[in-house]
């Protein structure tokens, strides 16, 4: 898809990370899971206070794909103690791509990933982790196809929802 742009957010950028976060997650889970799952994690996961303590993350960077001035779709990397899990000063974590949903199939998810990527070879990653939910078969595909390798699982709260990530890796270089 061409006029795709991809934007750093900042904090005036606030509103439309809330916005774009709620309604891709939305977009994304809710069919799966319980509307009082969703209604607790979308209320607690993107609060202004919760966002823009993130936005202000040293090690933690966003990205917004925009179409015509409209966001469609977001990336969150973290750098060493901001990654959710792993910590290593030699990785990078992708904890979201999210793309709204008029615009799957476009190669927006693919963008945001390029850039991730370009991010982890920048900041000299010896290799790129993610978790992502058991059941998103979507994406599990799309991380597979892009040379992720599963090396573990872990436990994603979704409101009193304990679900199943498997984490995936991409290999950068030898460490």
């Amino acid at each position: 898809m061409k006029n795709i742009d991809l934007i750093k957010v900042t904090l005036n950028d606030i509103d439309h990370l809330q916005k774009i976060g709620k309604q891709t997650f939305h977009e994304t889970f809710s069919a799966s899971n319980t509307e009082e799952n969703m209604k607790k994690y979308l209320d607690e996961e993107f609060t202004t206070e919760k966002l823009t303590a993130e936005l202000n993350d040293k090690n933690s960077e966003f990205y917004f794909a925009t179409h015509n001035n409209t966001v469609i779709g977001y990336l969150k990397l973290n750098f060493g103690p901001s990654q959710t899990e792993l910590q290593d000063d030699k990785a990078l974590e992708i904890e979201r791509i999210y793309v709204s949903k008029e615009f799957h199939g476009k190669k927006v998810g693919q963008l945001l990933y390029e850039k991730a990527i370009q991010t982890a070879k920048q900041t000299n990653a010896n290799y790129v982790w993610l978790g992502v939910w058991e059941e998103n078969q979507r994406a599990i595909h799309f991380y597979k196809k892009n040379g992720f390798v599963e090396f573990d699982k872990h436990i994603f709260k979704l409101g009193n929802d304990e679900q199943t990530d498997i984490m995936m890796k991409l290999q950068l270089k030898d460490n």
